[in-house]
């Protein structure tokens, strides 16, 4: 009955977030609560998602402070002299501003939010694209590219997603396919210089003068070594986990705040401005809390897996988490982000737990390809229309052109990930 109510529960799920009749913040919570009521779990709904939001708690705290600290560090220009400093190295040459772009993204998307990457690369690359008659589809690839590798560090969307649905910590789940990324970040590289390669063939080697766009003087320049110091020293302290996620961002966009915005005056305009962002991802992590604390609290998602476990060889086990790692770039292109990793990946996780198997390793396989290396693709995210619209590239035409480099690397991380042993 469990098993069933379960499956049913996931299904209208997904089905109502696939079809866009209601917001994912009535999908994660409203299908769970009225399948705990029918279930006769009505008794216990207030300590089941009291339960779920305890354990998501953490991981919108972390959210929250990085979302706020790396746009602060946007708009105080900390990543201008680098857009200034490739653009000077690329030239006119179609090969090295492919590579810029694919560098410049790289460094960008550390914020982790797909649409501010979109929003600041395409408007310093298009205008350079344009004059030298570089094609668009070139640039708003090689951005889905990079992005989407980026996109896997703990506080972008698909890791914070699986942390949030897998009850995980960064150690857990982020640190053992860090040697992955890296490996990602090298075929974006790889890929982005044989793309370029061919814009090169095709156009030639073309002079251009490059605008100075980050002038630093006097304050300027001291608050921009301070930022980019700190900035260093927090990716420091996160890889080397010296403590929470969420301390350490918190800590950090304190210090950042009385840096770059002393009077309270410019702290409400900074709040103000990216609030919207702020409360759009922690509404939808506190509802996914709802959603994953009354299905393990019910039992649903044991049930669930003990019905796949009873279908499923034994010796498949160890497949579970290298099938998800190839499928999840695909599926991208059908399934949210919410709903794969809240709706699906609880389902795989249990199952493989159930075989004997690391259900972690389900987590660090979904990171490897679903709304990693898919979001830029994906027709389900709205971060895709930002970047198709901004550089005018066509949906069908985009994914035609990229697919095929984004998968690459999904395959790539992956056979990473099973050498070092994460999967």
């Amino acid at each position: 009955m469990l098993a069933a109510s379960g499956f049913l529960t996931v299904g209208v799920f997904l089905a109502l977030v696939l079809s866009r009749r209601v917001s994912v913040l009535f999908a994660l919570t409203l299908v769970p609560i009225a399948a705990a009521l029918a279930s006769g779990f009505g008794g216990q709904l207030g300590a089941l998602i009291a339960d779920g939001l305890v354990t998501v708690a953490p991981v919108a705290i972390m959210i929250t402070f990085a979302v706020l600290y790396f746009s602060l560090m946007i708009d105080a220009g900390l990543f201008d002299p680098a857009v200034t400093r490739i653009l000077r190295w690329a030239g006119g040459d179609p090969l090295k501003i492919t590579v810029g772009t694919a560098l410049l993204t790289l460094l960008v998307a550390l914020d982790g939010d797909g649409a501010s990457t979109f929003l600041i690369t395409v408007s310093a690359l298009l205008p350079i694209y344009q004059r030298l008659g570089m094609r668009r589809i070139v640039l708003a690839g090689v951005i889905c590219l990079a992005a989407g590798v980026m996109n896997m560090v703990p506080w972008g969307g698909p890791t914070a997603r699986a942390m949030a649905a897998l009850n995980l910590d960064s150690g857990q789940l982020f640190v053992p396919v860090l040697p992955a990324m890296i490996a990602g970040i090298l075929w974006v590289l790889v890929a982005a210089y044989l793309i370029g390669r061919a814009e090169r063939k095709r156009l030639g080697v073309i002079e251009v003068d490059v605008v100075d766009r980050a002038r630093l003087t006097g304050a300027q320049r001291v608050r921009f070594w301070i930022n980019a110091v700190l900035t260093l020293a927090l990716v420091v302290c996160l890889l080397a986990q010296l403590a929470d996620l969420e301390v350490l961002f918190l800590l950090a966009f304190l210090v950042a705040l009385l840096v770059n915005r002393p009077s309270w005056a410019g702290q409400q305009e900074l709040l103000t401005k990216h609030a919207y962002n702020v409360v759009l991802v922690v509404v939808v992590i506190f509802a996914a809390g709802v959603f994953t604390g009354i299905l393990t609290g019910t039992g649903m998602i044991k049930a669930m897996a003990e019905a796949l476990v009873s279908v499923i060889p034994d010796s498949a086990a160890g497949l579970l988490p290298v099938a998800t790692a190839i499928t999840s770039m695909p599926f991208s292109l059908v399934f949210t982000p919410d709903s794969f990793y809240y709706g699906v990946v609880p389902v795989l996780a249990e199952t493989t737990a159930a075989l004997g198997g690391d259900p972690a390793a389900i987590g660090r396989a979904a990171i490897l390809g679903q709304m990693t290396t898919g979001f830029p693709l994906s027709p389900l995210t709205a971060s895709t229309f930002i970047l198709l619209g901004m550089s005018g590239v066509d949906l069908g035409d985009h994914q035609r052109f990229i697919f095929k480099w984004a998968f690459g690397t999904t395959l790539v991380m992956t056979a990473v990930a099973l050498v070092t042993g994460v999967l």
